[in-house]
């Protein structure tokens, strides 16, 4: 008797252990130089007899991963089968402005974009998703998302896990609100339901060898403080853009809202064992979200906040269960991985100073919106014009209660200085966000380099996605004036643009050749501020009425496939 009900137990406890935890999703894998991506309003069921309504790149929820080597040049073409306009933008990849899919190059409904562009960016894990102003909160969290692996030749040389799905496994972490029908909420701080690549209570069967394990922060909002079950020890060998000079022996890893890592476990000799990855929330510092207080003290708080049963407490993100080894196992460590080369400061011709602060400020500032420079983003506004090749030290202070994880486009940058003293070893390697703790400031080093365009702004804005939705972000453009005047003789010479007439005063004609076409118009004021602009023009002429404008002087930007001229226009009166 006593043998049968340990019997039944057995088996209750392990209906139970199954029906609670879900094999975790793998996201399937394209490889090669030409892709084709179809963005849908799908659905998929996350809990049982319920179906919720999603957004999906050739899935029901999230994208494939992309495959891509560094040196190889690509197509991809995304098919926007939603009902709603979206962009696609490349995370932490390095393109040109016109392919970074920010939210001005825009995806209507039934219609395709096809950025095509040549890999440059190192070894490591990247990912493509929504960037539309004040709709990107609403896209990303709906699940239009996926990743990107870049692989290079230095990369290739070592010892380490690397086959995709038995030893080297990638993990979108997120947490989400789900309303009484099982439907995502947008922009609530009950996002209490874990998941990771779009399962609830993942499980995931593990070699017991060396493990790889990609992390990407897709969270709105949640700071992670990731760990193992037992405090294991780990090691980080990879940032935001690529691998560290050398693996760093771990037990914490914080991750902000569209950071990535790369870690390695050595899980031998644990066959059989469950470890499960944690988020040690109850060790996160106050003023983070995801901390047991979101501001700096107990009155700065979120509506909703503190009845959140994550915040502030520890708990489980993904369960490994220890199972054999593989065949050609990697059982080891590597001491050194790449020599990443940092530009000196004393190098540096350009310095930027970004401040972040309340719109709102007292007890309410935390629930924001938030301010750059104290400025609200503005489609029509450059706030910076970098000269090409410039290396530029950015200072980030952090004048809110709350701390921010601060992403800049077409560049990864080199974290020099947290409040003065040189960044732990994690935070040295090639970055594109870096989390701001409230009353601190951080300055990285950076080069603007390889791409240059006038007409397409590259963005800059906090990775909280309703704090970029409401407007902390800028945009600037990387300038090539020595190009940009070759270009202009040339195009004159040849008379392959026409502007006339100057001075005008109700309306300026732009001609250019019928082999040439017109693809892009831009009209700023001398600030930098965009009066007027039209893209995919591709025709012969345009007009641009004028008559609005005030008697001054303006410059005129037109873009052929020949190149870029600007142009100075007067409007008399």
């Amino acid at each position: 008797m006593h043998k049968k009900i340990l019997l039944i137990v057995s088996i209750l406890v392990i209906s139970r252990f199954s029906y609670s935890q879900n094999l975790l999703a793998i996201p399937d894998t394209l490889s090669g130089t030409v892709f084709n991506l179809n963005i849908r309003d799908t659905n998929k069921v996350f809990y049982p007899g319920f179906t919720t309504n999603t957004f999906g790149i050739n899935a029901a929820y999230l994208g494939p991963t992309l495959m891509l080597n560094k040196g190889d040049s690509i197509s991809v073409t995304f098919y926007n089968q939603l009902m709603d306009t979206t962009t696609i933008h490349w995370h932490g990849m390095h393109v040109s402005a016109m392919n970074d899919g920010g939210p001005h190059i825009t995806i209507p409904p039934i219609s395709a974009w096809n950025p095509t562009f040549k890999v440059r960016d190192h070894a490591a894990m990247y990912w493509y998703h929504p960037h539309m102003h004040m709709m990107t909160n609403l896209h990303a969290s709906l699940g239009a998302a996926g990743l990107v692996i870049v692989r290079d030749s230095t990369e290739a040389t070592l010892n380490l896990p690397r086959r995709y799905g038995i030893d080297d496994f990638p993990l979108v972490i997120q947490s989400k609100c789900f309303d009484a029908n099982k439907q995502i909420v947008i922009g609530n701080a009950s996002d209490s339901v874990m998941m990771v690549n779009g399962t609830i209570n993942p499980y995931l069967p593990v070699p017991a060898q060396v493990v790889r394990l990609r992390l990407l922060n897709a969270s709105s909002e949640r700071v992670y403080n990731l760990g193992f079950q037992g405090n294991l020890s780990f090691f980080q060998i990879g940032s935001d853009g690529g691998l560290l000079n050398a693996p760093v022996s771990l037990t914490r890893l914080r991750l902000a809202p569209g950071e990535r890592a790369e870690i390695l476990i050595d899980l031998s000799g644990k066959n059989g064992q469950n470890i499960y990855l944690k988020s040690f929330a109850s060790e996160l510092p106050n003023a983070i979200y995801g901390a047991t207080q979101p501001g700096m003290g107990a009155g700065q708080t979120i509506p909703g906040y503190t009845a959140n049963v994550l915040n502030g407490a520890d708990f489980n993100i993904l369960l490994l269960n220890v199972m054999s080894q593989t065949a050609l196992p990697v059982t080891s460590i590597p001491s050194t991985l790449v020599n990443n080369t940092i530009w000196p400061v004393a190098s540096a011709n350009g310095f930027k100073t970004l401040t972040f602060s309340p719109v709102n400020p007292g007890p309410t500032a935390i629930q924001g919106p938030f301010l750059i420079n104290n400025t609200s983003f503005d489609m029509n506004v450059v706030n910076y014009n970098i000269p090409l090749d410039n290396i530029e030290v950015w200072t980030l202070t952090n004048q809110s209660p709350i701390a921010h994880p601060f992403h800049i486009h077409d560049i990864q940058f080199y974290v020099t200085e947290i409040n003065g003293a040189a960044p732990p070893a994690n935070l040295a390697g090639r970055k594109d966000v870096i989390l701001v703790p409230a009353m601190q400031t951080i300055k990285f080093i950076t080069k603007f380099e390889t791409f240059c365009d006038t007409m397409n702004m590259y963005m800059y804005h906090c990775h909280m996605l309703p704090h970029e939705d409401e407007g902390m972000m800028g945009q600037f453009v990387v300038s090539c004036p020595k190009v940009d005047v070759g270009v202009e003789n040339i195009l004159d010479e040849t008379n392959a643009v026409t502007i006339y007439p100057n001075p005008a005063q109700h309306e300026l004609h732009i001609k250019s050749s019928a082999s040439d076409p017109i693809q892009g118009v831009v009209l700023r004021d001398l600030s930098g501020k965009i009066l007027w602009s039209k893209q995919k023009i591709c025709e012969a002429e345009q007009t641009i009425n004028v008559e609005s404008y005030s008697a001054t002087l303006y410059i005129l930007e037109v873009k052929t496939r020949s190149g870029i001229i600007q142009h100075q226009l007067i409007r008399s009166e």
